[in-house]
């Protein structure tokens, strides 16, 4: 072989990366096992639930049948006929508006606290969002009862006269705004904001500053900055965090139990008195509900952990996605 061919094979193994000798120790292999104990409880608790969910839903199967249970919206107990059709809907209505709402607002104020902000109050901010997340769903509820509810029928009846013409916001003559998916919509709204703009203002403070102020050094402008550089870095996390609140809204019981008016058909007019969920539908009539009806409301439940579940996932695999 030649100097050459000596230099060559030099530089050749010089550019294979070397996996570098990995030498855990006793406290690593403690925390790993504890870390891959932790993994497996939830996963074994997570089927456990499913077992326990399919398992008590076996007698509403057996009686109306599993394609009629989730395509039917009825429910009548003492002939064994059960639907989830319109809750399992009205409970995609209602996350929906919530998302309409909270999604603009939590990414804003993400952008406000990590972007403008002056440095003094990021921090009772930060925390005052946190303290928003963790109240409990009751309060919201009955503030959106006693204090919100009154203030939200003059703009569900502008939204009524003005957007008619969108199949939604139709309202008839005389109807009774009060108690509407609309209303719990966008109380369930405020509830997911705080998560939202947690989660959002994580991801953004994780962005390249080299980045960022290389686009303001070269004669941006800030929202230049924050529309070529933040946002595109921040897309997938901005995404789970949503569809993490999407699936908070879909679970929500408390707030939306105080609210709405429970109906088993679906209805499609938002801003009208009356819509279904499946979580506060479960918990109203389950203390009361004979053997077979308790079935039908777990199987319900059923749905609305497969529901939830699914969209979690998605979730996770948005997030993990890695920026382009």
């Amino acid at each position: 072989m030649t100097t050459g061919d000596g230099a060559l094979a030099v530089i050749e193994l010089a550019d294979v990366p070397r996996t570098p000798e990995v030498h855990p120790t006793t406290g690593d292999r403690v925390f790993r096992a504890m870390c891959v104990a932790a993994a497996s409880l939830s996963l074994l608790i997570v089927g456990g639930t499913l077992v326990f969910l399919i398992d008590k839903s076996r007698p509403a199967f057996a009686k109306t049948g599993i394609m009629n249970f989730f395509t039917q919206s009825v429910w009548n107990p003492g002939l064994g006929h059960f639907g989830v059709r319109g809750l399992l809907e009205g409970t995609l209505i209602i996350a929906t508006t919530a998302m309409i709402l909270a999604v603009p607002l939590g990414v804003a104020m993400a952008l406000f606290i990590n972007e403008y902000a002056p440095t003094v109050i990021r921090g009772p901010l930060t925390s005052m969002i946190d303290l928003l997340a963790a109240l409990p769903s009751l309060l919201f509820g009955m503030w959106g009862l006693f204090a919100l509810q009154n203030h939200l029928v003059p703009v569900a009846r502008f939204l009524g006269t003005h957007l008619a013409v969108l199949p939604f916001f139709k309202t008839g003559d005389g109807a009774t705004l009060f108690g509407s998916s609309f209303i719990a919509g966008f109380v369930v709204s405020i509830m997911i904001t705080p998560i939202i703009t947690s989660v959002t203002r994580d991801v953004m403070a994780q962005a390249p500053r080299e980045q960022c102020e290389g686009a303001l050094a070269l004669g941006g402008t800030r929202w230049g900055m924050i529309r070529t550089v933040l946002l595109p870095f921040s897309r997938s996390g901005i995404v789970g965090a949503s569809l993490l609140g999407f699936g908070r809204a879909l679970g929500e019981t408390i707030a939306v139990a105080l609210i709405l008016s429970p109906q088993i058909a679906v209805n499609t007019h938002v801003l009208q008195t009356g819509g279904s969920s499946v979580a506060p539908y479960i918990a109203i009539h389950f203390g009361e509900a004979t053997p077979l009806e308790q079935s039908g409301l777990v199987a319900a439940g059923l749905a609305l952990f497969l529901l939830t579940f699914a969209i979690n996932l998605g979730a996770r695999a948005i997030v993990r996605k890695p920026a382009q």
